[in-house]
């Protein structure tokens, strides 16, 4: 953070809102010292005092007297903490604390941390940890070497703020303070976060940043039908991941009342949290590896390098939360894909529950790695697909089909009046894409349209040649 704050900077904080080195308080109170604490035991940040927890200023006055209550609670912490900066800047109070030197510090009331927007007491486990894990600086603070502001997206800039659902205009004028905002930006250097998160090439800088991902046929890894390698932004592989996920796994429909909700076999939200996980956890001071989506008959995998963070113990797994990444994890936290507190872990096998299946393997060494099982009843059998009825789709002798046509077919099944745009989110290709498939589909007697275009249905040949 700058020594003096300016009001265009401030205005960028309150649109921004809170994170993981922002805290508004509506008023002054001694309570501040925990997260005073916080942010001396983490990343540093900035403390607002007049902003509600809308961001509506409502204002702070700072006299004398307050400057020095706020300097005797940072002295009567453990050890004593020095506050870069206190003004008054527009309306409000800023307090600047920089990232202690002596970690870790405490108050009165006890240990305290900043995970994501929130400022959090710890644990005797969790003080533990942060009391074993190491001092060197993290991978994402590191500057990413030849990496200048021309390199930065403006693109992907608008892309994160689209999914943060920020309102700011961001250009080449005002990107050194937004990015600073963010801490990604330090003393004129672009952290290696930053980099991962917005950098218009990200290969030609950390060219091992990426997602690898792939279908297989069978249990094992010797018939790959489908692969996809991401070298692109963070955002952009989890995008990709998803959308790779949801092309490969089967969907069914359940009505509910008057709707309709399209059921993945493994809950979409559990696989997103592992996605998540994975890129926010992920050791990408690592080279020469790469964060893996891996779909089986049976059986998905997600991976990526780095097992747990230093000071977790396996005995931790699931109850501590440390953050490998904290920088990562707080832009994903603002773009709505991050659980608070820690929770992806207990809410991945709450999902699984759920739904009926078995509660995800969690592994863990040198990589860590999710494997959710797969539901028998819809995932890939060798002699075909099972639809509705018993029906297996593709089963017809001597007639070979691709996957994404099995999944056209079983979809037809399903919904025989569903349309080739609802084919098109289903089966996860284009819309051009099915119309070509459901064509070799006609010329191979599988499939036919009974009536018209608008107002008729399809219907699944259970012969060959009609």
């Amino acid at each position: 953070m700058p020594s003096v704050m300016k009001l265009e900077e401030l205005k960028l904080l309150v649109k921004e809102g809170e994170g993981l080195l922002v805290e508004f308080k509506e008023r002054y109170s001694p309570r501040i010292d925990r997260d005073i604490v916080a942010f001396s035991n983490t990343k540093g940040g900035v403390v607002v005092l007049g902003i509600s927890d809308d961001g509506k200023m409502v204002g702070q006055k700072l006299s004398n007297k307050l400057k020095a209550e706020i300097n005797d609670l940072a002295r009567k912490c453990d050890p004593p903490i020095t506050v870069k900066k206190i003004s008054q800047t527009d309306k409000v109070v800023v307090i600047e604390i920089g990232e202690g030197d002596e970690k870790h510090y405490s108050c009165s009331e006890g240990y305290f941390r900043r995970l994501d927007a929130t400022t959090q007491k710890m644990e005797q486990r969790e003080v533990r940890t942060l009391f074993r894990e190491t001092e060197t600086v993290s991978f994402e603070d590191l500057s990413c070497k030849e990496l200048r502001l021309g390199d930065i997206s403006i693109k992907k800039v608008k892309s994160f703020l689209k999914e943060a659902d920020t309102s700011f205009e961001v250009t080449r004028a005002n990107l050194p303070p937004f990015l600073t905002s963010l801490g990604v930006y330090e003393k004129g250097k672009i952290k290696n976060a930053g980099a991962l998160m917005f950098a218009s090439r990200i290969e030609k800088f950390l060219p091992h940043a990426e997602s690898i991902l792939g279908a297989f046929k069978g249990k094992d890894k010797t018939n790959i039908y489908d692969r996809r390698d991401v070298k692109d932004d963070l955002l952009a592989q989890f995008t990709e991941a998803v959308n790779f996920l949801k092309k490969h796994l089967n969907v069914r429909s359940e009505i509910r009342g008057m709707k309709r909700f399209d059921l993945y076999e493994v809950p979409l939200d559990a696989l997103r949290e592992a996605v998540v996980n994975a890129i926010v956890h992920r050791d990408y001071a690592i080279k020469g590896t790469s964060s893996y989506v891996r779909i089986y008959d049976d059986r998905v995998e997600i991976e990526n390098p780095g097992g747990l963070p230093a000071g977790i113990t396996k005995r931790d797994f699931g109850k501590s939360s440390v953050r490998r990444n904290p920088l990562i994890a707080d832009l994903f936290h603002r773009m709505g894909k991050v659980e608070r507190m820690g929770s992806g872990i207990e809410r991945m096998i709450d999902l699984m529950r759920e739904a009926g299946l078995k509660e995800p393997l969690f592994e863990m060494d040198t990589f860590f790695r999710v494997t959710f099982y797969r539901d028998p009843r819809y995932s890939l059998k060798a002699e075909g697909r099972v639809g509705k009825g018993g029906i297996k789709v593709g089963e017809k002798v001597g007639v070979r089909i691709t996957d994404n046509q099995a999944k056209i077919m079983e979809a037809m099944q399903k919904d025989p009046y569903i349309s080739a745009i609802k084919l098109s989110e289903v089966v996860g290709i284009s819309h051009r894409k099915i119309e070509a498939n459901i064509a070799k589909l006609r010329e191979k007697g599988l499939v036919r349209r009974i009536g018209p275009a608008k107002g008729g249905h399809w219907e699944i040949s259970k012969e060959r040649g009609r």
